[in-house]
């Protein structure tokens, strides 16, 4: 099967397919999503086959209006409401607990709860109205892979798995949304993302930061919080601020090739020897940021890079999101200055 690339005047062509049960890639602000009818089971069971996704990582479910929130969730408190008139359409998703057979167990995961966001991307928003349905869609890679952030990197990954893509260029945010889990007593951050978690505290007041680790034979209540994620094939180091000029000197020695991800000023503060290739992270956590996984992919094409060096970011604001991602590209590995 060719995937086909859909222009934003073919939205009604690209709905169609998903009315039929195919798979769509479709823009966020975030990530490109992998679309299917989240009221179609055999649709949903497609996404995971696609990927290559565990069948226990539960799927977001993407809407148009707060009103399809309700017709699926058995409780919204006012705080969440609260958080949906202030970040909604946005990079905030909320877990909430489902009325009775609301979703297939595919797309739960096996729990009782869902994750829901409204996306602030008007041409995926014109697709859900289109259609009728709301989308089930995870990042539209193959799974554990950087997430991509163009319809490049959708084509690159799914070409002939997946029936389209819906392309409305680059993503603005690049890192994906924030959950929120609002289906426990107290509201609990389960993923860092573009929405901080100051930016929430101001609006409903103080919440916790999910610290849990997800056993071997437990269910996650959101994506990415067992698996391994963001993973280029070659080993990913992190570089903490102190450590770059010795992390460079021993990159130059190696005879083998290097990636360098980091901002534009400090990838010219260095004497790069032939071996290393840099790609620029902009100026800034936001940059850094929205350019953190077409790096990751730009490397991960180049079969000579054996190893990446990223840079670090205070894990703070969207700092905490950024430091997230890279940290599970890495597996938590830093550059020591002693391994030279």
């Amino acid at each position: 099967m060719e995937t086909k690339v859909f222009k934003l005047a073919q939205i009604k062509d690209a709905a169609t397919l998903i009315n039929a049960g195919e798979l769509v890639a479709f823009p966020t602000e975030t990530v490109y999503g992998l679309g299917a009818d989240a009221t179609n089971e055999q649709a949903v069971k497609k996404v995971y086959a696609a990927k290559g996704r565990p069948s226990d990582n539960p799927l977001i479910v993407h809407v148009a209006s707060i009103e399809t929130v309700e017709k699926y969730a058995a409780f919204i408190s006012d705080a969440a409401y609260r958080l949906m008139k202030q970040f909604w359409p946005g990079s905030l998703t909320m877990i909430f607990k489902l009325k009775p057979n609301a979703f297939s167990k595919t797309v739960t995961g096996g729990l009782e709860t869902a994750a829901f966001r409204f996306p602030d991307n008007q041409a995926t928003l014109n697709l859900i109205n289109i259609s009728g349905k709301p989308l089930v869609g995870p990042s539209a890679n193959t799974s554990g892979k950087p997430s991509p952030t163009t319809a490049n990197h959708v084509y690159h990954d799914l070409n002939g798995k997946i029936a389209g893509i819906l392309d409305d260029g680059p993503t603005r945010v690049g890192v994906e949304s924030t959950v929120l889990d609002m289906s426990t007593d107290e509201p609990v951050i389960l993923r860092p993302g573009a929405v901080t978690k100051e930016q929430i505290e101001n609006v409903i007041g103080l919440i916790e930061t999910n610290h849990h680790k997800v056993g071997k034979d437990e269910t996650p209540k959101a994506p990415g919080m067992k698996y391994k994620h963001y993973a280029p094939k070659a080993q990913v180091y992190l570089v903490d601020q102190g450590d770059w000029e010795a992390a460079i000197k021993w990159a130059n020695k190696q005879s083998f090739a290097v990636g360098v991800l980091a901002e534009t000023q400090l990838i010219h503060e260095f004497n790069l020897g032939a071996n290393i290739t840099s790609y620029s992270l902009g100026t800034g956590v936001q940059e850094a940021s929205a350019n953190l996984f077409a790096g990751l992919r730009q490397f991960d094409d180049m079969e000579t890079i054996k190893v990446i060096l990223a840079q670090t970011f205070a894990a703070n604001g969207l700092g905490t999101a950024y430091m997230n991602r890279v940290n599970k590209s890495a597996g938590g590995e830093h550059f020591e200055v002693e391994q030279d």
